[in-house]
């Protein structure tokens, strides 16, 4: 187990995954987590999936202006969420339990679970979900999605900057993580927003 001041230091280049998570995970026998810095690929034996990991020091965050869409804080409807979520993938998807259970977690924050949408249709266009853990400080990026028809069009940006805004005063920090190697490529829109590093944990499964 790593020290909180160790983390704070450097948080995605100390662990795979959040400070609050981290005192929760035990790693099955048949799986190791290597940091990039670490790992040579040797291990022939193991399914290779790697992760990136960013941080924000949340300064100079900039604004999205995007008149015609409304952003909504908070969670009225959980159905809403979920839907929105799984209509963003078409190689996932998430139950009602799944998203239920992170509003049950210490780092749970209602204010930031976002949802952007046309004020002319009431349609959601993209959404956020994000936790803020009050022992390390920090601000973390869960769930950022942009329904595929309506990417490219600023509504990433928009969502990330609003998350940031909101703890600027608040969190110390914030990360975010996600595949490399994920065809829509989040990296670019975080590295957008003002999210830095080249943290790479390998999740290596045995064969």
């Amino acid at each position: 187990m790593f020290s909180l001041q160790k983390y704070v230091n450097d948080p995605c280049g100390t662990l795979s995954v959040p400070y609050w998570k981290s005192k929760g995970i035990v790693v099955p026998e048949n799986m190791k987590i290597i940091h990039d810095r670490d790992y040579y690929g040797m291990l022939i034996d193991y399914n290779d999936e790697a992760y990136f990991r960013l941080s924000h020091n949340l300064k100079n965050i900039g604004q999205v202006n995007l008149s015609d869409i409304e952003i909504v804080s908070g969670v009225s409807d959980i159905n809403e969420f979920v839907r929105f979520i799984n209509a963003s993938y078409s190689d996932l998807s998430v139950t009602k339990e799944q998203i239920e259970s992170y509003r049950k977690t210490p780092v749970y924050c209602s204010d930031l679970w976002i949802l952007l949408k046309e004020k002319n249709s009431d349609t959601v266009v993209a959404g956020g979900i994000a936790d803020y853990d009050r022992e390390a400080n920090e601000l973390i990026l869960e769930w950022i999605q942009v329904l595929p028809h309506y990417r490219k069009k600023g509504y990433g940006q928009l969502v990330v900057r609003s998350l940031l805004l909101k703890m600027q005063d608040i969190a110390d920090f914030a990360t975010v993580s996600g595949k490399v190697n994920n065809p829509t490529n989040p990296q670019g829109l975080y590295r957008k927003c003002g999210f830095t590093g080249n943290d790479v944990w390998h999740i290596l499964t045995q064969k």
